[in-house]
């Protein structure tokens, strides 16, 4: 525990995450073509016929297994709230206003404001088929409805009024009875008890009752029990985190998890007039603020694993903000330049209206940020999680040790990634669509979970398992000037004591290429090592050519098979853009070496 935050004994007062409308030279002093965007994209969904919710749709969940049918309309709701929203804070005319307050009434009569995958009251039970209306659940979506009812309500106060008071009373109403009062009256496994894991959902639901309790005034004693729970909520998170700042769930996850654990530092802050400014010098702090720009590798690319995708999205404002409160300036550069390639810099399928705000406020800064900048990212190991990371001019080499209980797991541990300038070469492949089977029993049945779908070996068909029991051992690392290598046995991972040790050694030297080498000792046999790619490799002997990106030489192995695996998914479609490809690598011998060497750059 980093310090203990819920000990912070201080007077609390409202949070003003932006000026609200009706302070207009904020909002008239956003440049004009922003304010024109804003404009523009609530124009959308003037007069707009909102989606119905149906009971049968939240049912689809328990029955079939489908999240998307009555989630995706869910979502619709608060995005278009979202910009009809920001468009009549830019414009302040009162021309939105009567789709802002269908918007909102829409959503505060809506039967329950969790998903239906989320329709339990325990950890890892199953969901109920339809909502108890008299036992909200509060969970990252109730919590996330009631920051953005309560942000919008804060910013149009004034407005709303000049209509009617009912539609703050509305809003009032409805945060008290499905966050407020379960918020402090029911224990949800998320808020943490000292001895159960926690994880993104630990920040990210307190962030948004943070934001929803403290935009209002509430009377001091529910404010200072809000506060105080909320507190102790994120010191369990914290004490979850290892010193180095890594997130198990990945890039795409520190999104919510580091970015929401920023935001409730941001309340807590706002409330305490400051008294939280010193947690972001804490080291821990300043690390989980950090790992965004090491885990990045080029572009659109982030090192992955787990759930986390590949393509974890493009940074806005609270990769900037928190580089900025954690002063470190390398991150700040990283976000703004990252912001100015976004093709969507104003997050316009953002649920979060806080999130829209902070970007909206902080545009200007970023965008007349040095462009081009040279980024600085380190070669690091990540001892917590067991991530490698190292890369040269043209070659990025990450390696996952650790184990497979990380949060959001896959079986992938001693699995490698390899790219070439920026580019995919040796691939994790991500996680397809969640269904109800991807938090259930059956998760390891799914293809993307299994390590035969990582760059992993199996023996005579048998996988790695799942559980803190299943990890590498004897874990070694070098970083220098002119190489990076790790070394590790990887026999624990897999439930069968005939597997006596399989040792993988993993070294980029700079300049010269990567070597990956493989040593068997056990009675298991056939060993077939797997390989995924996302170019079409073309098998020539022991030589593999990646697509254009460069060649793998293997040492070891005469009998190398290539099979093609269809992207369907949409979730998988939006990192890979066309078929994967995986290898299958027969041991002749019980080591195994492959050469790895990047093409040369295209003149």
């Amino acid at each position: 525990m980093i310090s203990t935050l819920a000990q912070t004994i201080t007077p609390v007062t409202t949070f003003c995450p932006c000026p609200p409308a009706s302070q207009r030279n904020a909002w008239e002093n956003l440049p004009s073509d922003l304010k024109q965007r804003l404009i523009a994209e609530g124009e959308k969904y003037l007069h707009h016929s909102f989606p119905t919710l149906l009971a049968s749709e939240f049912m689809d969940f328990s029955r079939t297994g489908n999240r998307d049918r009555y989630q995706t309309k869910l979502f619709s709701r608060r995005i278009i709230l979202n910009a009809l929203v920001l468009a009549e804070c830019a414009e302040y005319k009162g021309r939105f206003l009567d789709d802002i307050i269908n918007a909102v009434f829409l959503i505060c009569e809506e039967t329950a404001w969790q998903l239906p995958a989320h329709n339990s009251y325990t950890r890892d039970t199953p969901q109920l088929i339809l909502a108890d209306v008299t036992r909200p659940v509060l969970d990252l979506f109730a919590a996330e409805t009631g920051a953005v009812l309560a942000v919008t309500e804060y910013v149009l106060r004034d407005a709303f009024a000049k209509v009617s008071p009912y539609i703050s009373i509305a809003v009032e109403e409805n945060l008290e009875k499905r966050i407020f009062k379960p918020y402090l009256e029911e224990h949800f496994w998320w808020m943490g008890n000292g001895s159960e894991a926690v994880n993104n959902w630990t920040s990210w639901c307190t962030q948004n009752v943070l934001l929803a309790a403290f935009t209002r005034e509430l009377d001091s004693k529910r404010q200072q029990a809000i506060f105080q729970k909320a507190c102790k909520s994120l010191d369990y998170f914290l004490d979850e985190y290892g010193v180095d700042g890594c997130c198990d769930e990945g890039a795409q996850y520190y999104r919510h998890a580091g970015l929401t654990l920023f935001n409730s530092l941001e309340v807590l802050n706002g409330i305490t007039k400051g008294q939280f400014l010193s947690v972001y010098q804490n080291e821990k702090v300043y690390n989980i603020a950090a790992y965004i720009l090491n885990a990045h590798i080029q572009d659109i690319y982030y090192v992955n694993f787990a759930d986390c995708s590949p393509v974890a999205g493009r940074c806005n404002a609270r990769e900037f903000l928190f580089g900025k409160r954690t002063e470190n300036k390398e991150l700040m550069a990283f976000a703004a330049s990252d912001y100015q390639h976004s093709e969507d810099p104003l997050i316009l399928d953002e649920h979060n209206l806080f999130y829209r705000l902070q970007t909206v406020f902080t545009h200007e800064e970023m965008m007349t940020w040095p462009k081009e900048v040279s980024l600085h990212h380190p070669d690091i190991f990540y001892p917590s999680v067991g991530l490698f990371i190292t890369r040269d001019e043209h070659l990025y080499l990450a390696v996952k040790s650790g184990d497979n209980d990380d949060s959001h797991n896959h079986n992938d541990t001693g699995s490698f990634t390899v790219y070439k300038d920026g580019k995919p070469m040796f691939i994790d492949v991500g996680v397809e669509s969640y269904t109800k089977k991807t938090f259930s029993s059956q998760r390891y049945e799914i293809w993307t979970m299994q390590s035969q779908y990582h760059n992993l070996p199996s023996f005579d068909g048998l996988m790695q398992e799942h559980g803190a029991d299943y990890h590498a051992d004897f874990v070694t690392y070098v970083l220098e000037d002119d190489y990076g290598s790790i070394s590790m046995d990887i026999a624990g991972t897999y439930p069968d004591d005939s597997i006596v040790s399989y040792v993988r050694k993993a070294k980029l030297e700079k300049g010269r290429g990567i070597l990956i080498e493989d040593t068997y000792t056990g009675s298991k046999f056939p060993v077939v090592l797997s390989l995924m790619t996302y170019e079409e490799p073309v098998i020539d002997g022991t030589c593999i050519t990646v697509g254009d990106l460069g060649t793998c030489t293997i040492d070891g192995a005469s009998n190398i098979q290539v099979e093609c695996v269809p992207i369907t998914d949409n979730r998988l479609k939006q990192a890979w853009k066309h078929d994967i490809y995986r290898i299958l690598v027969t041991m002749d011998t019980n080591t195994l070496t492959l050469n790895i060497q990047p093409s040369e750059p295209t003149l």
